[in-house]
């Protein structure tokens, strides 16, 4: 149905002018100058075909179709600042559905939400780990966390944490049957791999070493897999830093060697440009921002 309508800008203008009887104090509320609430009510006047106001010398006064129209335009203005209120009002609050790999989810999100909860308790994060690319336009999800170079179409995409890569193992294999001294050791260990096996080739290229085959050893769909059997002293996992800082600190995995390895790809918030400053995706990206910086990974671009 086509709906008839008048400019908003001049309705308000008209209900603040309408509601003080003055030009001046409307323009005061509306933080604009006295002439523009003037053209304004002209504007509406003559949209109208009506007059809604008599100028006195001194004073303003409403017609007769002015003080009917002010009735309609204050409770037309009442009911669409509620209801945009309330449309805000569930913008900063309720459910943040966050899309993201499953390993980083699992090792590094996860275990910080609780910060994040503390602070934003209104806030209900919804985690939907998988490894593929969300897309904005077909599935109901706010953001999502990235790992790659970017480049991303249709979306705003900000780097904010790099990682570097190197080995790691449970801390019984260092002084296990063949202690883990130098990289030229890892020719006696099991390599375990998630569905990068480049990296082991990268890092060992990288390293120096060119006796130890990169591809042998058993693979994992994800990396949090790869870690946990590193965990449990199946072998040795191509660490990557984010993922492993945690598991490092509490010394359930250990670095034997000094050796890290850049690498190429980074972490990157992404959301769609036009919901960027929504207040429950704002407060979640600078959160996210804030605990890598925490983590000494945070990129500042």
């Amino acid at each position: 149905m086509s709906r008839r309508l008048p400019p908003l800008t001049a309705v308000r203008a008209f209900e603040a002018a309408a509601r003080h009887l003055s030009f001046t104090k409307a323009a005061d509320e509306l933080h604009v100058t006295q002439a523009a609430i003037s053209h304004q009510v002209k504007s509406l006047e003559t949209w109208l075909g009506l007059p809604l106001f008599r100028r006195g010398s001194r004073a303003l006064f409403l017609t007769e179709e002015g003080q009917s129209y002010l009735a309609v335009a204050r409770d037309s203005l009442d009911r669409l600042a509620e209801g945009t209120g309330r449309l805000l009002a569930r913008d900063r609050a309720g459910r943040l559905t966050v899309s993201t790999f499953q390993s980083f989810a699992a090792t590094w999100l996860v275990p910080r939400l609780g910060r994040f909860r503390a602070q934003h308790p209104e806030i209900d994060v919804w985690v939907a780990a998988n490894d593929k690319i969300v897309d904005f336009n077909q599935e109901d999800v706010d953001c999502a966390i990235r790992y790659g170079t970017g480049g991303w179409p249709g979306v705003k995409a900000v780097r904010f944490m790099t990682e570097s890569v190197f080995p790691v193992c449970s801390p019984k294999l260092l002084d296990g049957p063949h202690p883990l001294r130098t990289p030229e050791d890892l020719k006696h260990h099991t390599l375990l791999h998630d569905h990068m096996h480049e990296d082991w080739r990268m890092w060992l290229l990288a390293a120096g070493i060119d006796d130890v085959d990169p591809t042998r050893g058993p693979s994992f769909s994800h990396s949090s897999m790869v870690f946990q059997a590193a965990i449990n002293g199946q072998g040795l996992a191509l660490g990557r830093s984010p993922l492993v800082r945690d598991a490092i600190a509490d010394g359930t995995l250990v670095q034997p060697f000094k050796f890290a390895l850049n690498a190429y790809h980074s972490y990157f918030f992404v959301c769609p440009e036009a919901s960027a400053e929504r207040p429950k995706i704002s407060a979640f990206r600078d959160w996210l921002f804030a605990e890598a910086e925490n983590d000494g990974m945070r990129i500042v671009e």
